[in-house]
């Protein structure tokens, strides 16, 4: 018998994926399965009988379309997404769906109704990269449309793709509902201050154990430029939000809403270290310095001052040099360190993140008595197993503070030592001793978001709602792609103005939906009468928490307005949540 020959054709294939699916499901698995429904009907199939093309199949949360060709492919792409992004409009953040889109041109082999092949596997791995509401496209696609259809390209280039044996050269699609990288609608302004941000620099060792080392040495480079008021820095949660990504600094710059780039690279070998840095001009396309150090590893911190000093030379000219902050004296000490905050740099880590870091600075703290920053961290590990009710003894809350004012003792330069204590204060209600130290923090580093966001907190505690809203939405534009907790402060001081609804759309935002944070939201529904959904939410807390207790809360508030309190104190009664 004749073997039967394999059909195959040339195609344009299509994968999308709804982003944060599980997430959707798990909030309410019958109005996301309804919305999924309807949208097929109404936006995804007329789309694509409009464009010429066909569904090969739809699994679970994502579909597979086959088009005639690359032109085809891209139009009704775009088309899908805009027409996604108009229907998600009148639905909260929380609730909305949102695509990633891969497009490959390939051959596939036809197997009944379905395909498989090379171009189906690229499509899918180039979905799989795209930021939400993205389209990236294969080589191939973007050479066919670039001279017919009136869409730019943001090259990305070549990237190795799971079970693909050669590189393919990846492309974005630049259109109106995804010009950007993150979530802003429109490009931030530029501030009167030269604007900066400091990609994560590179590691060229080969090693991924040296990721560690090559991230502290991005942030510590954002938190020496931080200190300088003449400069306007984004911090380092939003600019790590592109590592390992090939995008196009201006588009980075757009998204950060600043004018200034830098990149990195940083190469450790045994003993020495080899650092490149260029500062780059986003607006005007110009490289206004660069320069490589080859030095010997114990060098190190005088390189990143160096570089600090160049940057903020070539930007704002030569100015008085600030105080140094402590360095450790061991390297050893400086990795275990950088391992650690990475563990804990938010304010809702996970118990066994805490632990796990806890070890680590610990260790650091055993090689390097004085190193003030270690020292800093590991007291933020006692407050926060106290704080969060995973451990509330008062061994935890004491040693917090003891170890905090030591890290100020050891280095008064550093302005993160500064606030932390100052917000311990706060938490003892001595109200002059925290408001001298948040003062100092800010002198010394007029940048700092995480002290912004924090010190929103305490204005919400102290009866003024409005200014902590303030206070979070400044720390929201120096860290535009902000850590969960941030969300948390706004959503607490929307709680503290009565303004419930806006609370609960904020608290249920994907950065911070599922954290501790839920005591909150369940208040904030309960206030709005939502019973139902505000024991659901106070249920999901206590099972993460169950610790805790409205009293333990209630004592444990850095309040001056006990009212604010009082009314927290309702809202978590009112939604179930034990005495």
């Amino acid at each position: 018998m004749a073997e039967e020959r394999v059909q195959r054709r040339l195609a344009a294939i299509l994968v999308a994926d709804v982003v944060g699916f599980s997430r959707l499901m798990e909030e309410d698995e019958v109005a996301t399965l309804a919305v999924l429904k309807e949208r097929r009907a109404t936006i995804l199939q007329p789309v694509v009988r409009a464009h010429g093309g066909r569904i090969v199949k739809v699994m679970g949360d994502g579909v597979l379309l086959e088009f005639p060709s690359a032109v085809d492919a891209i139009s009704g792409a775009v088309e899908l997404q805009r027409k996604m992004a108009d229907a998600n409009a009148a639905l909260s953040e929380a609730r909305r769906i949102v695509l990633r889109i891969g497009i490959s041109l390939g051959d596939v082999v036809i197997d009944g109704s379905d395909l498989y092949g090379d171009g189906v596997n690229i499509a899918a791995r180039l979905q799989s990269l795209a930021e939400p509401g993205a389209i990236y496209v294969s080589s191939g696609i973007r050479d066919q449309v670039k001279r017919k259809l009136a869409f730019d390209f943001d090259d990305l280039g070549p990237k190795f793709l799971k079970n693909i044996a050669e590189p393919v050269h990846v492309y974005r699609v630049v259109f109106e509902a995804a010009a950007t990288i993150g979530h802003q609608e429109q490009a931030l302004p530029l501030p009167a201050k030269p604007s900066i941000a400091v990609l994560p620099f590179t590691n060229l060792s080969g090693e991924a154990e040296q990721d560690a080392f090559t991230d502290g040495l991005t942030e510590d480079l954002i938190t020496d430029l931080s200190r300088n008021a003449g400069l306007f820095v984004i911090a380092r949660h939003s600019t790590f939000a592109y590592k390992g990504k090939s995008i196009d600094v201006r588009l980075i710059a757009r998204d950060l809403g600043v004018r200034y780039l830098v990149e990195g690279s940083a190469r450790r070998a045994a003993d020495r270290v080899r650092i490149n840095v260029q500062l780059i001009d986003a607006v005007g396309g110009d490289h206004l310095w660069a320069e490589r150090f080859d030095r010997n590893l114990e060098d190190i911190f005088g390189v990143q001052d160096e570089v600090t000093n160049k940057i903020v030379e070539a930007l704002v000219g030569r100015l008085a040099e600030s105080p140094s902050r402590n360095r450790p004296k061991s390297l050893e000490a400086y990795d275990l360190c950088v391992r650690g905050r990475s563990l804990v740099s938010s304010f809702n880590s996970s118990p066994e993140a805490l632990r796990e870091a806890e070890i680590l600075l610990n260790q650091a703290v055993s090689i390097d008595s004085e190193y003030a920053e270690a020292i800093r961290w590991l007291a933020f590990v006692h407050w926060q197993i106290w704080a969060q009710s995973i451990d509330p003894t008062e061994d935890n809350r004491s040693r917090a503070f003891e170890l905090a004012r030591q890290a100020v003792a050891l280095d008064k330069n550093d302005a993160a030592n500064h606030w932390f204590i100052g917000f311990l204060l706060a938490n003892e209600k001595r109200w002059p001793e925290s408001d001298e130290e948040f003062a100092a923090a800010f002198t010394l580093e007029p940048n700092n978001a995480d002290a912004l966001a924090i010190r929103s907190e305490l204005a919400a505690f102290a009866g003024h709602a409005s200014e902590a809203i303030e206070l979070t939405q400044r720390a929201l534009r120096l860290n535009p792609h902000p850590p969960g907790w941030y969300y948390w402060q706004l959503g607490l001081a929307h709680y503290a103005a009565c303004q419930y609804e806006e609370a609960v759309r904020i608290l249920r935002m994907e950065a911070i939906y599922r954290s501790p944070s839920r005591r909150i939201l369940a208040a904030s529904l309960a206030q709005l009468g939502r019973r139902d959904e505000a024991m659901r939410e106070a249920a999901l807390f206590m099972a993460m928490t169950p610790k805790f207790t409205i009293t333990h809360w209630a004592a444990a508030q850095p309040a001056r307005d006990m009212e604010t309190v009082r009314r927290f104190v309702e809202g978590y009664r009112m939604a179930g949540l034990p005495e």
